[in-house]
């Protein structure tokens, strides 16, 4: 059933689209990424490119495009995941332009770290072609994704989806019943949260934190690395998407955070965050 879907489009080429589409590149799918910013292109195909001539893959070069026109991105694709940032708005415009563009049979997907899928199908006419599709980048090293059901998603739609996952070589991780932050980003998040709050509170420093879950994981990097790598924005904007769900104060993200974002301190991607970071020439 996975080999239904053929043609994959990627709206948002930035940290994850990027790895999305090498991802899928790699196992043999026609790939079309979109972006509207020249910069993130280029950066993307790059990577695209740095990743298919490490794995040998450069055959499949030529079955990756590049778009800056939407419409043409979007042409006879099978499925269709939105990578932009995570606002819910944004997400929302997205979808309908996918909805009014994209051939009646393709498939939906949002790659979005905590919104279901629910909040964002109303902009769309097809609701039983919609799915939630979470990567955990960097995705060679966490090959896994979440999938979850809209509220009028099909099962021929949700087991497509969970097939294509497997077809590129990733652990389909399936969210029964509908919840915000699907399945280890809410175990995660609740992680990330006390950390945070540790940090903001002055009851420990980022590199005690870090040193503490890398001993008790195993793990290479502490949650305040990670969350530098993941981006400092996207941090505070998925931190407010549980607040504004649970309305719980504890859920609310430290202003000290805030601040650091409305400064541009955003991690490794500006070179400053919780740590301060050399780019690599």
């Amino acid at each position: 059933m996975g080999k239904e879907i053929k043609k994959v489009g990627i709206v948002g080429a930035g940290f994850t689209g990027k790895q999305i589409a090498a991802q899928t590149a790699l196992h043999d799918f026609i790939v079309n990424v979109y972006d509207i910013d020249p910069r993130v292109m280029e950066d993307a195909k790059k990577y695209v490119t740095g990743v298919l001539k490490r794995k040998n893959r450069m055959d499949a070069i030529q079955d990756v495009s590049y778009y800056s026109d939407l419409d043409k991105a979007l042409e006879d694709v099978d499925l269709v995941i939105e990578a932009v940032p995570e606002n819910l708005e944004l997400k929302k415009k997205i979808f309908s332009l996918i909805d009014n563009i994209a051939p009646a049979h393709t498939i939906i997907g949002t790659n979005s770290s905590s919104y279901p899928v629910s909040k964002i199908e109303s902009a769309v006419k097809r609701k039983d072609k919609v799915l939630n599709l979470h990567f955990y980048p960097p995705i060679p090293t966490r090959p896994m994704v979440d999938i979850m059901r809209g509220s009028e998603t099909s099962e021929e739609t949700f087991e497509k989806g969970k097939q294509w996952i497997k077809d590129i070589q990733c652990e389909p991780l399936v969210v029964k019943k509908e919840c915000i932050g699907f399945v280890f980003n809410r175990i995660w998040h609740t992680a990330r949260k006390e950390c945070l709050n540790m940090w903001n509170m002055g009851y420990a420093d980022i590199e005690t934190i870090d040193t503490a879950w890398k001993i008790f994981t195993g793990m290479k990097m502490g949650p305040f690395v990670l969350m530098d790598g993941i981006g400092l924005d996207v941090v505070y904007a998925v931190q407010m998407s549980y607040y504004e769900e649970s309305g719980d104060p504890r859920d609310k993200p430290p202003d000290a955070l805030k601040e650091m974002v409305e400064n541009g301190n955003l991690g490794l991607k500006t070179g400053k965050g919780f740590y301060t970071w050399r780019r690599k020439k």
